[in-house]
Parts: C-alpha cells; structure tokens; sequence
C-alpha cells in the first residue's frame, strides 16, 4: 500500500509529538480559523495572494530585471495591466475559477 500513499523511496511517514503548550496554541488558532469573522478577513488576503500568484506564473516577477525603484516600478505596471486583461478575457468567457487541490490521501479516499 506504501506506493499509493507516498512517492518517497527512502522514507516512511513519520510522526510529530508537539509539546503541551504548542499544540494547545495550534489548536486555539485552528479553532478561530473556524470561525466566520475569520474567514471573512481571510478572503481578502486569499485574494491578493491569488494575484501575485498569477503574477508569478505568468510573468516570473520574483527578480526585477532593472536596478532601481523606478525602472522596476516601469516593468510592474504592464505585468499588472496583463494580469488584470488575462482576468477580464477569464470572466467574460466564463472560465470557471481553479478548484482547490485535494491531497494524496484525500484523492485517495475519493478514489475508493
């Protein structure tokens, strides 16, 4: 079964013992992520990271290729205008939004 739950050769799965303190402030901040005020403020961020994703994967902007603020700031501004005219052209031909990825193990509950 090794070989439908991982791609790993050389290792197995392993667990992680959290201490006390640490798991009891990770379950706190999974319980307010829970919460609709939460995620309400999350969707803006979720957004913008969006954006500067589709940024990333459509023109490489991590490195400017100039020094300097203001030749950088030059190279931005048509990366933006052609991310934004990529959006438009996906909205009005109605190109339905990336789903989100399931995991491997939740793909492969899925699957059975």
């Amino acid at each position: 079964m090794r070989d439908r739950c991982t791609r790993s050769t050389g290792y197995g799965r392993q667990s992680t013992v959290r201490p006390r303190e640490q798991d009891a402030v990770l379950e706190c901040v999974r319980a307010e992520q829970s919460t609709d005020a939460w995620k309400e403020r999350h969707a803006a961020r979720a957004g913008v990271e969006g954006t500067i994703h589709q940024a990333l994967a459509v023109a490489g902007i991590r490195r400017a290729r100039y020094i300097g603020r203001a030749k950088t700031h030059l190279a931005h501004v048509p990366t933006a205008t052609a991310v934004n005219l990529i959006r438009l052209d996906a909205w009005w031909n109605e190109v339905p939004l990336a789903r989100t990825r399931a995991s491997r193990p939740a793909t492969l509950d899925l699957a059975t």
